[in-house]
């Protein structure tokens, strides 16, 4: 479907004056290049333009301040309700009224973050179509002109919240609970949870963060309802040369462990924590587990280093009394054993990664936690390359919360094309969890990615040439994650809530080479500028600062590999690499859903194009490269091994019982007895070779997490045939004797 058409679709219909005009536009360009193009012409195009997005920043500006003074009117209402002397039962209906108010304002935030996104991409296609088409070039002016304008930088967090902490005091009868509650009280320093993971497109972020706040209030760390704190959270994770903690998480090995460095806002706060996660297996009966303890940003490097003086924290702790004995012990033993892990294991800083979290909490319960992370990016700290990027400090410095990084190199960060969901349980035992959450998870707005890491992304895309075995869902990363509503679900904001289906493109999706080449996937190569286009700012919940990168492929055929292996992988020829979005194929008119087939389950070892350094030339896929295995995820339970076990018991008990037969025959037969015996011994001792070497190729594949098959029909068909020859020389001797 040409965008063109996706955009008449994507109108709300009480604000269609509004939009973009793309189709006439797009008529005047096409009407003046076939008569030829003028200054004159290129002068009424800017004017019109810039006239449409004064029009739709105002008109967006005003549905903003319309949509704050609604909740200051509800706000109103709600304390002259509490203030008059009414019935329970008078007040629980003026209640339910300004719910039903609430929920208009939602649906309209809704539509209004829709309506932001789709004008966005429809300036970002016109002014593409514009620069094609005609010798004037408006991509520059119109990058400045776009960042410096609130428009297209709208995150409508300050209204989430509100709306956020509005609900919740409507739902508590119109008292505001949360004042006096500690929105961090229920977590302790150690706690698990039953934690599962899901993909958000772009699309669908400002949705979500709606539905769920109808249902949990936005988690406010500060006294300040209506200004929400800095929602960056920054990790640093640690691995040695041999990626021993990688291999460990990925392979999800009994025990295996994660250590990372964690804050939260900009760089200059001064609290760390230190985090280790150690896995648990499900037949172990016990749940992995997270820990941690914080230090000041001053005593990390001499922590690592092994000359801080921990013991003297410790003692100053239990002479204040504000932990207990317990938590001071356990964060004893946690930086004692995280330390001794550093050093025998040689961790050092290998990756960062950076988000903004929103995360939905009761304040006070953490039974039901759901956390939205946005503008995700993985970057490198390590030198492992040769090239020093935090030097001796235990972070690099020269990046400090501003995304989406710009400075850095395209080898140093990988930015994620989704946002990243997880909801976390703490039920008891046999319950189940709330149905709206199960709605949600159920719902078009996400897409399962069970146990999707963070770091493991990060590492297996930017030291790709360092990794063996790459996680399951890199297969997922070319399928399109956005759905169509189910027609059977409940799960929806309004009546009138449609399915946004556009595509968003940054500006430095503008290509301002005409004659840029498009090459062939099976040669793994990619046009230069396809690298600022998956890597778009504007791909997220939020645009922020544009950067426009212009690159001509003219002549370069010699593509450097780690520019475009970190997010283009060929899967069987799954992946397109001239596609510059997940999921889409790009036409000059927009957007192309298209699916791809998942892979196979068994199919584990796939060819990846790779490369060991940095800047060397592209191969092609016919090239006998090394592979690299995608790691499936499938858990082998102790009890598969022991079913092994006991079919190679079943199968030692029948060669036992026959030979046993076999000796009887030898021991107290006659001549022709003996024969038989003979012929029954050899068959038992083929059967229990036979099942000897069954078990231990049933081991090995079982060892590896080979899916199957772990049929033989070949040794039973031979015993069975063996043992029918005994059987029958056996009668051939027998009767022999009658006939004599």
């Amino acid at each position: 479907m040409k965008f063109g058409q996706k955009l008449q679709e994507s109108i709300y219909p009480d604000w269609k004056f509004y939009y973009l005009d793309y189709a006439g536009f797009k008529s005047y360009i096409y009407t003046c290049a076939a008569r030829g193009y003028t200054a004159e012409d290129e002068s009424e195009f800017v004017s019109n333009l810039e006239e449409e997005i004064e029009k739709m920043q105002d008109f967006q500006q005003a549905k903003i301040k319309e949509v704050k003074r609604r909740i200051e009117n509800c706000y109103t209402e709600i304390d002259l309700i509490n203030k008059n002397r009414g019935t329970e039962e008078a007040k629980l209906s003026q209640f339910s009224v300004i719910e039903e108010e609430i929920n208009m304002i939602i649906a309209e935030v809704n539509e209004l973050a829709k309506y932001t996104r789709i004008n966005f991409t429809a300036l970002v296609k016109i002014v593409k179509k514009h620069d094609k088409n005609v010798s004037f070039m408006l991509k520059p002016i119109f990058t400045q002109k776009i960042n410096s304008m609130p428009f297209f930088k709208e995150s409508f967090d300050v209204l989430l919240l509100k709306l956020s902490r509005l609900y919740k005091i409507v739902r508590d009868g119109g008292k505001d609970l949360s004042k006096n509650v500690n929105p961090q009280s229920g977590n302790g320093q150690t706690f698990v949870r039953q934690t599962t993971k899901y993909w958000v497109h772009p699309d669908n972020v400002m949705e979500l963060k709606l539905f769920i706040l109808k249902n949990l209030p936005v988690l406010v760390y500060s006294n300040n309802q209506n200004k929400p704190v800095n929602p960056a959270i920054t990790s640093i994770y640690f691995d040695n040369t041999e990626l021993d903690l990688y291999k460990g998480r990925i392979e999800k090995v009994e025990g295996a462990e994660a250590i990372r460095l964690r804050w939260y806002g900009d760089d200059q706060v001064p609290d760390i924590f230190v985090e280790r996660k150690t896995h648990r297996e499900d037949w172990t009966g016990e749940k992995s587990v997270k820990e941690r303890f914080s230090m000041k940003e001053k005593h990390v490097n001499s922590y690592l280093s092994g000359t801080y003086d921990f013991e003297k924290k410790i003692a100053k702790l239990r002479e204040e009394g504000t932990k207990s004995p317990k938590d001071i012990d356990d964060m004893e033993r946690l930086s004692r054993e995280t330390l001794e892990s550093v050093k025998e294991k040689k961790l050092v800083p290998v990756l960062r990664t950076f988000y903004n979290r929103t995360a939905f909490q009761l304040p006070g319960d953490a039974s039901v936690r759901i956390s939205l992370d946005t503008e995700l990016s993985m970057i490198r700290e390590d030198n492992f390359d040769g090239i020093e990027r935090a030097g001796l400090n235990w972070r690099r410095t020269d990046i400090h919360g501003d995304y989406p990084f710009p400075q850095l190199p395209e080898r140093d960060i990988c930015r994620f094309p989704y946002a990243v969901l997880e909801v976390k349980l703490q039920t008891e035992r046999g319950e189940n969890p709330p149905r709206w959450v199960t709605s949600l998870i159920n719902s078009h707005l996400v897409e399962s990615v069970p146990k999707f890491s963070k770091f493991i992304h990060g590492v297996s895309t930017l030291l790709e040439d360092r990794v063996d075995i790459l996680p399951f869902w890199f297969s997922q990363m070319d399928k399109d994650i956005r759905k169509k509503p189910n027609k059977f679900s409940n799960f929806s904001l309004s009546s009138s809530a449609r399915n946004s289906f556009v595509d968003l493109t940054s500006f430095s999706d503008l290509s301002s080479n005409k004659n840029s080449k498009s090459f062939d996937y099976k040669k793994f190569a990619l046009a230069a500028n396809s690298s600022s286009r998956r890597n778009s700012p504007s791909s997220n919940a939020s645009y922020g600062s544009l950067e426009i990168n212009d690159q001509s492929t003219e002549g370069n055929d010699q593509i450097d590999p780690n520019r475009f292996s970190r997010k283009w992988y060929n899967l069987y020829g799954l992946l397109d690499f001239n596609r510059p979005k997940y999921g889409s194929n790009y036409s000059e008119e927009g957007f192309i859903p298209r699916q791809f087939p998942q892979l196979p389950i068994h199919d584990q070892d796939i060819s990846i194009p790779g490369s060991s350094s940095y800047g060397s030339t592209c191969r092609d896929a016919s090239d006998s490269g090394y592979k690299k295995i995608i790691q499936v995820p499938a858990r082998v339970e102790p009890k598969v091994f022991f079913a092994n076990e006991r079919t190679f018991l079943a199968w030692l008990n029948f060669s036992m019982l026959l030979g046993s037969l076999s000796l009887g025959l030898l021991n107290f037969g006659d001549q022709n007895g003996r024969y038989a015996g003979v012929a029954f011994t050899l068959v038992s001792i083929m059967a229990m070779f036979y099942a000897l070497s069954l078990f231990h190729w049933r081991a090995d594949r079982i060892g590896m997490q080979n899916v199957g098959p772990y049929d033989d029909r070949l040794g039973p068909t031979l015993l069975v045939i063996a043992l029918f020859c005994a059987i029958s020389l056996n009668f051939y001797f027998k009767f022999s004797d009658y006939k004599m």
